[in-house]
């Protein structure tokens, strides 16, 4: 099977790392657990928002609507999108339609509302319950281990930009 072949079988997603000023990044807690999955209850809800890119919809404008949907943002500067896909298999027994995984491209966003903007219910599903500013190499520790590569591998690739945010204070 090619590499395209295998890709296709892989739902397209985009994820948000939201930045603050201080170089912060946004987490959500989301609603439910992974107990289906064989996890500790309460474990590994934390992550950054994310979801499904639609048919013939650009990354960027799928990062905008996700993030609005899911936490009221719509003060959001895109800093950069990762150049390539970053992509993870759905364990056995958790189904998603009859997809394999996800496949990610990542916007890297700087948040230029206030806080007040946030609003967990903002869209008629609520993703998360709760949020916080937390440091961005805490996101692998937080994430449901079958999605923890791709938070290694954005830790990695968006540190440097991090670390420009808060030279620039």
């Amino acid at each position: 099977m090619s590499q395209k072949d295998l890709l296709s079988r892989f739902r397209p997603n985009v994820g948000v790392c939201l930045f603050n000023r201080q170089g912060q990044v946004w987490f959500g807690r989301r609603v439910g657990d992974f107990a289906d999955l064989g996890e500790e209850r309460d474990q590994y809800r934390w992550q950054m928002p994310q979801g499904g890119i639609d048919a013939e919809e650009d990354v960027a404008a799928a990062a905008f609507r996700e993030l609005k949907e899911e936490t009221g943002v719509a003060s959001a500067k895109l800093l950069c999108v990762t150049p390539g896909w970053l992509a993870y298999a759905f364990p056995p027994g958790y189904k998603k339609k009859n997809w394999k995984g996800q496949r990610q491209k990542w916007a890297a966003m700087l948040f230029t509302g206030e806080e007040s903007e946030i609003d967990l219910e903002a869209d008629d599903y609520q993703e998360f319950d709760d949020w916080r500013w937390g440091e961005l190499e805490e996101a692998p520790d937080l994430i449901v281990p079958f999605k923890r590569k791709v938070y290694e591998d954005l830790v990695r690739g968006f540190a440097p930009l991090r670390d420009f945010l808060r030279s620039k204070g």
